[in-house]
């Protein structure tokens, strides 16, 4: 048996992080981290109790009163989203104001305190794979194996529009791309923990690899990181 690793992806938004880490996390037999939908929990909260996301004094007082954890669905073995109890995974990826916001409050540092906080605590015992904004240069630093995923833009905001439209959201290709434009700007330019690629992280451009042949590059990764091990 492997000894347990941290996995810490980071990246653009719509680079298909989560869908890589949840396959290494089935094939690997490990925990899946989406730190992304705890962010978009939170800002839901925000959003469904009046909170002003722009009044950073507001927003910490709140925090104390969001709990958010994960769920899975026993049928489809798909992760959910839970906050203060409640399945909201839907809602948080589909909500045009959730997705608008999400970067506004990621942005503060009390959140980002508040979260990082359980997100280490979920990898006290290792077997885990995290992505997010800064697994690798924040949340761990120390993670055995930390991966940067990025992609084009344009074929990014295809993706996330492919995606909206799966959901039946009616959106169009420039103003995913816009929202795309601008959730870089504000995750790469913020003052706490901005999107950056740890010095020690693997970069992947999967611009023209499909999912299986990431993901086959990324097995042989860990497996020469296990082989090193030995």
């Amino acid at each position: 048996m492997s000894a347990p690793i941290i996995i810490a992806i980071d990246g653009y938004s719509s680079c298909g992080k989560s869908t890589l880490a949840k396959q290494l996390a089935k094939v690997l037999n490990y925990k899946y981290v989406d730190t992304g939908a705890m962010y978009r929990a939170l800002t839901l909260y925000l959003l469904k109790n009046q909170i002003d996301i722009h009044h950073p004094e507001m927003v910490a007082q709140a925090l104390p009163n969001i709990q958010i954890s994960f769920g899975l669905d026993e049928t489809t073995q798909e992760q959910f989203t839970i906050l203060n109890g409640e399945n909201v995974e839907n809602e948080i990826r589909i909500n045009p104001r959730v997705a608008s916001g999400v970067s506004v409050v990621s942005a503060q540092s009390e959140v980002r305190k508040f979260l990082v906080k359980q997100q280490q605590a979920f990898g006290l015992f290792k077997s885990i794979v995290m992505d997010g904004r800064d697994i690798g240069t924040v949340v761990f630093p120390q993670a055995e194996l930390k991966l940067f995923i990025t992609a084009e833009p344009n074929i990014r905001a295809q993706r996330r529009l492919d995606e909206l439209q799966e959901k039946a959201q009616t959106t169009t290709f420039e103003e995913v791309l816009a929202n795309l434009q601008k959730r870089d700007l504000m995750d790469t330019t913020r003052a706490d923990s901005p999107l950056l690629k740890a010095v020690d992280a693997i970069e992947i451009d999967n611009s023209y690899l499909s999912r299986d042949e990431q993901l086959n590059h990324v097995l042989q990764l860990v497996k020469g990181l296990n082989g090193n091990a030995h």
